[in-house]
């Protein structure tokens, strides 16, 4: 059986009055009597009238959705900058589609055009591992669809842009297990093109030079798909620790990667203890044995940042062409995982 919703003719019909007088009663408008509003707006609740939002859409020619574009949902940093998402545009009145591209450049591309294709007003977009050609992004920008970057941006698009000061928590992350007396730190991270990549690294690199410790290739690691397949990460460690030279602590760039990383860590060392700190989300950092050491990220924020300066773009009646790059800062919660055996 198909669902049909109630519509203005059918309050018309039960009240007898025209579809005319009934729609301007929904609106409040001036031209219908008090008593009339109160008749129809009384019985469109009876009825659980609500506007369609097709019909509405082609009339504002604005949908009120927003199409969001994220790696993985289960990871705990979108997970919190989606809730931050979520809380701005409800409170604007916008519904909210959430994608995820398992950080394949070609399911980004098709969720995004199906997007713009379903007429959403704008786009809250974090880049995949795999994202390198993006000529379909700049099409849609140019073509007038609003966009906002966070976390994972490009500067190949002119628009606003979120994230967390990433050089700042990975040197304050590298730092703090250099003060702890470590000096062969490894470095896991994610696709080497990606912005939160290169950031992170500079932060390592830099906080080794302040102690006078040279940057070794042979103690960095890429896991392009970012902890999502525990083989990549497996690897890697297992790589690293095959030599003389392995490293007596571990700092990781991913919230996913720092999760499956701490994991697998256990498993391979279990008699051996290497220093960790990493960036994630995770709210039960201090439930692990030992508690996790990480770098936090505003994520909420972030997301609710984001989607402000989005909705600003949607609803502006002037182009926009001054845009920001906003930076929120990044906290370091010590805990047991970095700290030095005595």
């Amino acid at each position: 059986m198909k669902f049909e919703s109630a519509t203005i003719k059918d309050i018309a019909k039960a009240l007898n009055l025209s579809t005319s007088t009934v729609s301007r009663a929904l609106r409040g408008s001036f031209e219908i009597s008090a008593e009339t509003k109160k008749q129809v707006l009384e019985y469109a609740e009876k009825i659980n009238y609500r506007p369609n939002p097709i019909a509405l859409s082609l009339k504002e020619r604005r949908t009120r959705s927003l199409g969001v574009v994220v790696s993985e949902i289960a990871n705990n940093f979108f997970s919190q900058a989606i809730n931050g998402i979520e809380s701005i545009a409800y409170n604007r009145g916008y519904h909210v589609t959430i994608s995820q591209s398992h950080e394949s450049g070609e399911r980004e591309k098709v969720n995004i055009q199906h997007m713009a294709a379903r007429g959403v007003d704008g786009l809250l977009v974090s880049l995949s591992s795999e994202s390198v050609d993006l000529s379909f992004l700049k099409e849609l920008h140019d073509k007038g669809l609003p966009m906002v970057f966070f976390d994972r941006v490009t500067q190949e698009i002119i628009t606003h842009t979120v994230v967390a000061n990433n050089y700042l928590g990975s040197f304050q992350a590298t730092e703090h297990l250099l003060q702890q007396g470590y000096r062969r730190i490894a470095h896991l991270t994610s696709s080497p093109h990606l912005s939160i990549t290169r950031e992170r690294l500079e932060g390592y690199k830099d906080a080794l030079a302040k102690y006078h410790l040279p940057f070794e290739e042979s103690l960095l690691r890429n896991c392009p798909h970012g902890g999502m397949i525990q083989d990549e990460v497996e690897d890697a460690l297992n790589s690293l620790f095959k030599g003389k030279n392995s490293p007596d602590a571990i700092f990781t760039a991913g919230d996913r990667l720092t999760m499956t990383c701490f994991g697998l860590l256990k498993r391979l060392n279990p008699q051996r203890h290497i220093g960790f700190t990493g960036f994630t989300n995770t709210q039960v950092g201090d439930l692990f044995a030992p508690s996790l050491t990480v770098v936090r990220q505003p994520a909420f924020e972030i997301g609710q940042s984001a989607t402000e300066l989005l909705i600003q773009m949607i609803e502006s009646k002037r182009p926009v062409t001054e845009f920001q790059n906003k930076v929120l800062d990044t906290e370091l919660i010590i805990r047991e995982s970095s700290m030095k055996m005595k």
